[in-house]
Parts: C-alpha cells; sequence; structure tokens
C-alpha cells in the first residue's frame, strides 16, 4: 500500500510538473509496478513506459513506413545479470528512423513520440526471456553522419530503466572498424547484427543482458 500510495505521488509529479524536468521535455506516462529508477544519465530513456494502455507481449510489430525497406526480424533471449536465467517481465523499447534516415510522424504523437516518432514499438518477455520485433530497416541520418541503428532501452520489473548500445548492422559502410567500435557495449557483445536473407526478410538475433557493462548498475 504504501509503495502503490508513492508511486500515486510520483506519477501525479511527472505529469504536471515533472519534478523539474529541463523546459521542453516532452511529458511521459509512467505505468511500472515500482516507482521508475533512471540508472545512469538518458535523455528519452522514460519513453520505455509510453505504451499507455496496451498489453505487452514478447512479440511487437512496429507500423509500417510509407516508404518502402527490406522487414527486419530482431529477436533474442533477455537474460538476468547471470547471463544464465531469463528474465521475465522486463520491457524493451526501441524506436529508429525510417528509410529516408528521419524519424517520422504524423502529427498526433505525444510524449517523446514528437521526437521519437512512430517508428517505435515495446515487448514484455515471458517466462523463457525472449522477444521478436518485427519491423523495417533503418536508414542513416541525412548526409551520411553514422551508420543506420535502432535505439534501445530496457525497463527492469523493479522500476530500473536504461539505455542500451544500439542495434547496428554488420556491412554498413559506415559502421565503425572492429577496432573502433565500443569494446564492452551495454548490454552484452551480439549489437552488431550480421543479418541473414530469407525471402526478402532480414533476420538478426541478438541476446542481452540485463545491467551488463552498464555504469551505475
Amino acid at each position: 500500500m504504501a509503495r502503490t500510495a508513492f508511486f500515486g505521488i510520483f506519477l501525479a509529479c511527472l505529469l504536471t510538473a515533472r519534478c523539474g524536468a529541463p523546459s521542453g521535455t516532452p511529458e511521459t506516462v509512467h505505468t511500472q509496478e515500482s516507482p521508475p529508477r533512471l540508472v545512469g544519465n538518458c535523455e528519452g530513456c522514460e519513453a520505455v513506459f509510453e505504451y499507455g494502455d496496451q498489453v505487452l507481449q514478447a512479440t511487437d510489430t512496429l507500423p509500417v513506413p510509407e516508404q518502402s525497406a527490406q522487414v527486419l526480424h530482431l529477436s533474442g533471449t533477455v537474460f538476468q545479470p547471470d547471463g544464465v536465467t531469463p528474465a521475465e517481465g522486463v520491457i524493451l523499447y526501441i524506436h529508429h528512423t525510417d528509410p529516408t534516415g528521419r524519424y517520422p510522424v504524423r502529427g498526433d504523437e505525444t510524449g517523446w513520440g514528437r521526437r521519437h516518432g512512430y517508428l517505435r514499438g515495446w515487448i514484455r518477455t515471458g517466462t523463457d526471456g525472449r522477444y521478436l520485433f518485427v519491423t523495417r530497416r533503418p536508414a542513416s541520418y541525412p548526409g551520411g553522419t553514422g551508420p543506420a541503428h535502432i535505439h534501445l532501452t530496457v525497463a527492469e520489473p523493479d522500476g530500473r530503466y536504461y539505455w542500451l548500445e544500439e542495434f547496428l548492422f554488420e556491412g554498413d559502410p559506415l559502421l565503425p572498424s572492429p577496432d573502433r567500435r565500443t569494446p564492452q557495449p551495454r548490454g552484452g557483445p551480439g549489437n552488431v547484427l550480421t543479418l541473414e536473407d530469407k525471402d526478402g526478410i532480414a533476420y538478426g538475433k541478438r541476446d542481452i543482458v540485463l545491467g551488463r557493462h552498464v555504469d551505475g548498475y
């Protein structure tokens, strides 16, 4: 009961004054059972809680952008910090650009959707810790300022949330050489995906270890 009362106050604070958030920060609605606790620094990680009244499953299909692009299946297993035990009840949130390298909006977005666009989605892992996102392959930002990528945020059942290393794609001409990549990616190795093409669909697999290489975890 005390936890529920605390969270109610915390939620009211977020919806009204946003607890002293900088001016212009989009509003966020938190729906975790435990009070959210950001680990480290992250702008926009609160979007992991913006799924509203959706009943999250272990699979999510993102909206199809207007431009055509290759269908992409991102899957894997989320593990507890021991790297062995599947993690249940973990929320993963992704967002990414469209085939033009932009975060597309329709004009009715709220919260962080105004910046992240509508190509975003959420899943909640089951007892086996597995997840699957079905989306379209993103493009790099206009001007080729960096490799194509998919942003990833995680929220644990105890309320801790933080960003993890982006999904990147092997073979991208803008991808840094192996010796210049992050040596210890947040969430464990494997964020640079080698895609397998089957019948025009690209399949990529990445397993995630909660808290791995996350400062302050």
